[in-house]
């Protein structure tokens, strides 16, 4: 064989592996595959062994397509639990669908959390939602407009319970809140144990599940709106940004009622709603998969910096699931 011929078929050769290589990288894994990755990541991954107990799902448009339970004694999909911030998805999706999937700009303010609604501690049990909205006392500061607040972003309540009031929802108890929600949600089981929407409901992964699936689908209006009107949020980064409960690590915008984890380091742009307490939906930002990591811990919840934060700290595991179940390669 002379030379030339032998360096050709060696570069013929090596063109081949590259392109197989290649061609490897761009398949799409295998459920098999995808179900393995995201069963391993969430056994072995530092980040998800240190949430530990917890429970965890993946799915899509058509229902979960794995889930597992992570340490001792940890929940169950039906397990209910207070899941706090989460609940501003919810009360997202609810607007939009009221709406008709067509937001003022006012309303979007009241939703990307930049309408100045900013003065908000919490609810008592037994209020209606609009006796919330108003209520003072000698600790507790509901429902002031903060004019130097206007257009910039402030993480609160008080922009959601504010909006619930304008649109209807004011004289409702839980009971009644539940219901006008559920409805507009096609037929979701949300329990309001306050009547505070930016965070009172009780539920279950299974239940919340549920509503992403419908999401994924297409068969709620939010679908089409998944980070829309995103507002920056980071006041590290960001110059219109006053309050966050993101590390200041990491820089996310915010959208009508949920994160867009879009930031340039380590984000992958998937949609989310952590609540405080560790319960952690999300949605990918193709919107072709869905997940929810679940628990109930309140520790770390004055963590200075929230990287330490219950809700942090599930958005970290659910993150490394994602990616494993995403790639097929596990994290």
């Amino acid at each position: 064989m002379t030379d030339l011929h032998w360096s050709t078929t060696w570069l013929l050769a090596l063109g081949t592996a590259a392109a197989c290589t290649a061609a490897q990288a761009r398949r799409e894994p295998t459920m098999a595959e995808r179900i393995s990755a995201a069963h391993s990541t969430a056994e072995n991954n530092a980040f998800c062994q240190d949430i530990r107990p917890f429970y965890w799902s993946v799915g899509d448009a058509t229902g979960v397509r794995t889930d597992g339970r992570e340490g001792l004694m940890a929940p169950g999909a039906t397990t209910k639990m207070s899941i706090a911030s989460a609940s501003k998805l919810i009360h997202g999706a609810y607007v939009v669908e009221q709406l008709g999937g067509v937001l003022t700009d006012e309303q979007a303010s009241l939703l990307n959390f930049t309408s100045g609604y900013t003065e908000f501690d919490r609810c008592l049990k037994d209020q209606t939602v609009a006796e919330c909205q108003s209520f003072r006392n000698r600790v507790i500061h509901n429902g002031r407009y903060v004019p130097e607040h206007a257009g910039r972003f402030y993480y609160s309540g008080g922009h959601m319970q504010k909006q619930a009031v304008d649109i209807g929802l004011g004289p409702d108890d839980n009971a009644a809140l539940a219901a006008h929600v559920n409805a507009q949600l096609g037929g979701a089981a949300f329990e309001y144990i306050q009547p505070q929407l930016a965070g009172g409901v009780k539920t279950s992964a299974a239940e919340y599940g549920r509503l992403l699936q419908k999401i994924v689908a297409g068969r709620l209006k939010i679908s089409g709106l998944l980070g829309a009107h995103a507002v920056c949020t980071n006041p590290e980064t960001c110059p219109t940004a006053i309050y966050t409960p993101i590390s200041p690590n990491e820089s996310w915008h915010y959208s009508l009622g949920h994160w867009v984890e879009d930031d340039p380091v380590v984000g992958d742009g998937a949609f989310s709603s952590a609540g405080a307490f560790g319960f952690y939906p999300w949605i990918q930002n193709k919107k072709r998969w869905w997940g929810v990591v679940a628990r109930e811990s309140l520790d770390h919840l004055d963590d200075p910096d929230h990287s330490h934060h219950p809700g942090a700290k599930s958005a970290y595991c659910g993150r490394q699931i994602r990616a494993a179940w995403v790639s097929g390669q596990p994290r």
